[in-house]
């Protein structure tokens, strides 16, 4: 039978047998929105050792500074970034953890900020198609980050145009491409776009599409934002 004080002098010996620092957390990506309520941002590092580890942070490759910065702290392997910034804050983090028998060097976690700006104000010129040629309707979209997802409202909320063989929202710029308009094309169109982790949603000022019956050479026509 196994003698109960086998397992105390195992556990005690391995408390006693000094090691470098092995991870058990490392830090995982973060998306911060800027509007968020919570006016601070943290990325977790923990690391068993004996002696016990210390932990510094390295943005873009260089150590954090935590004693040039007031807003930043570093609580058990931790950092905790009050009133984070973009322009100062955003980028790639590593925790770095160190006794006197090695050190250790996490993955890349980024820190990334996400915010949807507002559309230019700046009315938006009509265009004039022939019936049957086609049409490009450029969205421009705001100051956005991370990704964003388009859609377009035809002349009223929430009327939205459905995408078939002649119409395309393309989900790399939000442009909105019509072919062979059609009478039933023309009215107002909006371009609706909303952000992938916030959710917030901003609308363009309207673009009219008009149908013109004079003579004109063929191809697409372009409307910028």
């Amino acid at each position: 039978a196994e003698l109960p004080w086998g397992k105390l002098v195992l556990s005690v010996f391995t408390e006693n047998v000094d090691y470098g620092p092995v991870f058990i957390q490392e830090p995982d990506n973060v998306i911060f929105p800027v509007d968020s309520d919570e006016k601070k941002v943290s990325l977790s590092c923990q690391a068993r050792g004996n002696p016990s580890p210390t932990y510094r942070w390295l943005r873009n490759g260089t150590e954090v500074n935590i004693e040039s910065d007031y807003r930043l702290s570093i609580i058990e392997g931790t950092i905790i970034i009050n009133n984070p910034s973009e322009t100062k804050d955003a980028g790639q983090y590593q925790c770095l953890t160190t006794n006197m028998f090695g050190s250790i060097l996490s993955r890349e976690a980024t820190l990334q900020f996400a915010y949807l700006g507002n559309f230019s104000g700046r009315m938006r010129s009509a265009v004039s198609v022939r019936e049957g040629q086609g049409v490009v309707l450029m969205c421009s979209p705001p100051l956005h980050s991370p990704e964003i997802i388009y859609s377009w409202v035809f002349n009223e909320f929430p009327s939205f145009v459905a995408e078939d063989s002649r119409r395309f929202i393309s989900q790399e710029t939000g442009n909105l491409y019509i072919s062979k308009v059609q009478p039933s094309d023309v009215g107002s169109y909006i371009c609706l776009v909303k952000n992938t982790v916030t959710n917030a949603r901003v609308l363009s000022p309207p673009t009219p599409l008009t149908l013109r019956t004079d003579e004109q050479l063929g191809g697409y026509q372009y409307i910028s934002g």
